[in-house]
């Protein structure tokens, strides 16, 4: 996987870091720990510019959390309660959580957007209660992106800062990076097989 990221990321250049980070906030395939880490090694090569990296990451993270803001804006509260009734074994959301979701919204509106960037497990699903919530776009876009900013940065001049190490990273790298994926799988399985729906 380690050769497989910088391989798109080396080809595709920002272009490919974007994409990488869109996916991962859609459905994460590869989490943002692996990707921008893999994007600061490139640039560290000299095969990008640490800023543009950056940029990159934060226009693909951005562009990945839209879709869900505006199905929670579209659908609401009633609309997520559906998806959760219908849907909600294979999305792993029962109806507690999304009312846990939205009333946490609620309380701590921008917090929660701009903290949810910075948490692994909360990244991807935090637009949805914005939408409901109708967070008006412009304060979800500005609160996103500086929460974005942030955790990119971190994540890529971590990288960019190991490039002495590059060769000894990428030997551990690649099992981490697996080992990680396989973790993201078991715990999807096994929010699966416990679901339970909210009693009526």
């Amino acid at each position: 996987m380690f050769d497989w990221i910088t391989d798109v990321i080396a080809n595709l250049g920002y272009i490919g870091i974007a994409l990488l980070m869109l996916l991962e906030n859609l459905f994460p395939p590869v989490p943002s720990e692996v990707i921008m880490p893999l994007a600061g090694f490139v640039a560290a090569r000299g095969d990008l510019n640490i800023v543009g990296v950056v940029v990159a990451g934060v226009a693909g993270t951005v562009a990945g959390t839209l879709p869900w803001y505006w199905l929670g804006h579209r659908f609401g509260e009633k609309g997520l309660h559906w998806m959760a009734r219908r849907h909600g074994r294979w999305l792993t959301l029962s109806e507690d959580d999304a009312d846990r979701a939205v009333q946490s919204f609620r309380r701590h509106g921008v917090l929660a957007v701009f903290l949810g960037r910075l948490v692994p497990a909360i990244r991807t699903v935090i637009s949805a209660p914005a939408g409901v919530a109708k967070m008006p776009l412009a304060k979800f876009l500005f609160w996103t992106t500086l929460g974005s900013a942030l955790w990119a940065t971190a994540l890529a001049l971590a990288g960019y800062f190991l490039q002495s190490q590059y060769e000894k990273v990428a030997d551990y790298m690649d099992p981490v990076s697996k080992g990680v994926l396989v973790l993201i799988v078991l715990a999807y399985v096994y929010r699966v097989v416990t679901f339970r729906r909210k009693a009526h």
